[in-house]
């Protein structure tokens, strides 16, 4: 089997990383089957989100790739590495600038993400996470912390939770369950969100909660033992 260059190594890694479930290998495999040999530019452009998806499917016997659990925005999203259209730090946003106590009473979220500021991401191979502070009324990115380091660590689930031990709130795609336990001994509460969305969407939407907020939500903004028991008594 000839060797991947640098560029195409990287590319496939960044698209197995879109696809839960897939890794390299398996990815390779599936190219090999559907482009053949060697997995050079044209090769690797080539590939379409059809055929990519069939071969994902036929791993489990759904070779029409109709039922393989994996998004269709996921599945766009590896393509387009495999294009080489997309860069690791290609349409990232701007961070911007805060100091603790900028935003009063505000909480820390991680969203899982693959792609700009959308929240695509699952737990164990999204590319990045964005770490934003929110409040009532705003919020401000403050953060872009890659997950790249985690494919070379003892316990990736565990190295992952650590990267956002700081935050109070994790949006992710999916998570599985023991992994969300180490999200939640680090102290960080993971909220499931399957569709595919852009996180200031997704932030502005959560704003409404700060008015009656759960009593885990409560207690990160910093509201009183008696203010926590009316809002669940609200609820």
């Amino acid at each position: 089997m000839t060797q991947l260059s640098r560029e195409h190594a990287l590319r496939i890694a960044l698209a197995s990383r879109a696809l839960p479930g897939v890794d390299v290998p398996t990815l390779i495999g599936i190219l090999h089957d559907k482009v053949g040999s060697p997995l050079d530019d044209d090769k690797l452009k080539a590939i379409t989100v059809t055929n990519l998806k069939t071969g994902i499917g036929s791993l489990d016997g759904e070779e029409d790739g109709e039922d393989i659990g994996i998004g269709l925005a996921n599945i766009k999203l590896a393509v387009r590495y495999l294009w080489g259209e997309e860069g690791e730090d290609e349409n990232l946003p701007e961070i911007q600038s805060y100091r603790d106590g900028d935003l009063p009473e505000s909480i820390r979220i991680a969203v899982a993400s693959n792609f700009g500021v959308t929240l695509n991401g699952h737990f164990g191979s999204c590319i990045r996470f964005l770490i934003y502070q929110l409040s009532r009324d705003e919020y401000r990115l403050i953060d872009i912390r890659s997950t790249v380091e985690a494919e070379s660590s003892d316990d990736k689930n565990l190295f992952r939770a650590n990267l956002i031990k700081d935050c109070h709130v994790l949006f992710v795609q999916s998570i599985g369950g023991p992994a969300a336990a180490k999200v939640i001994r680090a102290d960080v509460y993971p909220i499931k969100v399957p569709e595919v969305i852009e996180a200031p969407e997704k932030l502005a939407e959560f704003q409404r909660v700060f008015d009656s907020p759960p009593p885990w939500l409560a207690k990160a903004l910093g509201r009183s033992a008696e203010e926590r028991k009316r809002f669940k008594a609200d609820a």
